[in-house]
């Protein structure tokens, strides 16, 4: 779609989204997040900050179709996550599953003079903690959430050990921060007395080792490069399972496209990224990769991904900034558990164009031509020039500003 123009690319993805195209109205900068509503979500507010949302296309997750919204600055994300998708469809696309959206709240107990015996104490209360949670958000109970269990853990820390309550909540289809937080706080005063101690942190973990979500797809050998790509990529890959200076930047490929959808759609980019990077530590000795990739018995790649996602469609942004809600729309998603799905396809979609990339012709090609764009238009190429001083830029291995402006220069006759 990219030979179309902004207002037809819009059509189309309406079109195919089955959506009003007037939906789609607010993605205009005048007419999306005003200051108004800026200045009811955030303190001290001045202003918006405009980023491109653009949809990566051929996504087939659980044999359905998807568009998919993007939010990124990044240039050759949304086309590299559109490709791997397209390669992945040849085999029948992302397969997903899903946990149950369970949340942690940490209640922590400081100058408990007997830890171990208070741990069995808030066990022994286990049912009495429950209902006084639950008694907080009859809201949730009446969706088929609520609280689920407790734990308690004992941490050694260097000013002593402290009682660690664990509220574990079935949030539904909310990302479940304010549901959590709400109920640690009301709770904690009992939680002290049982374990005579003095409560200090009552706050949701972001760890969120309980509320995962996988995607796997496979990616035909042919539509790849061949079997020395498939070898290469399982290569590379090994890499970043095995040493944490690889892994970080293969990490980051993943969350280009995990944290695109998760800020197009208004959900907690933060919270995301640190359960990921969570979870690239949690179960290892040290940190290494969130997905993995191998060969099958007939040669082609199978890749696999598992993320911590606490996304929701039910409160924060996701329902007041008026783009998220067109997002949303526009991607089709109606639970927690389908959101977060197809967030993870696409991350274990952006990860596999990333190193396919690096695997062959290296990764500065695939931005090249896209970052040569950006530095024509700062220099000041019209419309019509633009092209050509891309070619330029691309062809000559330069793509600066300084060689811009003097492949401008040349092609207006004042060189």
């Amino acid at each position: 779609m990219k030979d179309l123009s902004i207002s037809e690319r819009r059509a189309r993805i309406a079109r195919g989204a089955a959506v009003e195209p007037e939906s789609l109205e607010v993605l205009d900068p005048e007419r999306g997040l005003t200051l108004e509503q800026a200045d009811h979500m955030v303190e001290n507010a001045i202003g918006v900050l405009g980023v491109p949302l653009g949809v990566a296309t051929n996504f087939t997750v659980n044999g359905r179709d998807y568009l998919i919204p993007m939010a990124t600055e990044e240039p050759s994300v949304i086309a590299a996550a559109s490709n791997a998708a397209r390669i992945a469809r040849v085999t029948g696309g992302f397969t997903t599953s899903t946990t149950e959206p369970l949340m942690r709240a940490q209640i922590q107990v400081l100058d408990v003079a007997d830890p171990h015996t208070a741990r069995l104490r808030l066990l022994e209360a286990r049912e009495e903690l429950i209902a006084l949670a639950d008694a907080q958000d009859p809201q949730l109970l009446r969706f088929g959430g609520g609280v689920r269990d407790v734990d308690v853990h004992l941490v050694d820390a260097p000013r002593g050990t402290y009682v660690v309550l664990h509220l574990i909540v079935d949030v539904r289809d909310a990302m479940g921060a304010n549901a959590v937080n709400t109920m640690a706080e009301a709770i904690a005063g009992r939680v002290g007395e049982i374990a005579r101690g003095r409560t200090l942190l009552r706050i949701l973990s972001n760890k969120a080792d309980l509320r995962l979500c996988r995607a796997r797809a496979v990616f035909d050998a042919e539509a790849l490069g061949g079997p020395e790509v498939v070898d290469d990529i399982v290569h590379a890959a090994a890499l970043a399972e095995a040493d944490p200076y690889r892994a970080a930047t293969h990490n980051k490929g993943i969350m280009n496209g995990v944290i695109a959808v998760v800020l197009a759609t208004g959900n907690d980019t933060r919270a995301v990224e640190a359960g990921a990077h969570s979870h690239a530590i949690g179960r290892y000795r040290g940190y290494t990769s969130l997905s993995h990739f191998e060969k099958d018995s007939d040669g082609n790649l199978v890749g696999a991904l598992e993320l911590p996602m606490a996304v929701g469609l039910v409160g924060g942004a996701t329902k007041v900034h008026p783009v998220a809600q067109a997002a949303v729309a526009l991607l089709g998603v109606t639970t927690a558990h389908e959101l977060g799905e197809v967030i993870t396809a696409v991350g274990l979609a952006q990860n596999l164009a990333a190193v396919r990339a690096l695997a062959t012709e290296g990764i500065q090609r695939g931005h090249m031509s896209l970052h040569a764009r950006n530095v024509a238009v700062t220099v000041g190429a019209t419309p019509e020039e633009l092209p050509l001083v891309v070619a330029r830029l691309v062809t000559d291995r330069a793509v600066r500003a300084d060689h811009a402006e003097k492949v401008l220069a040349e092609l207006r006759g004042e060189g």
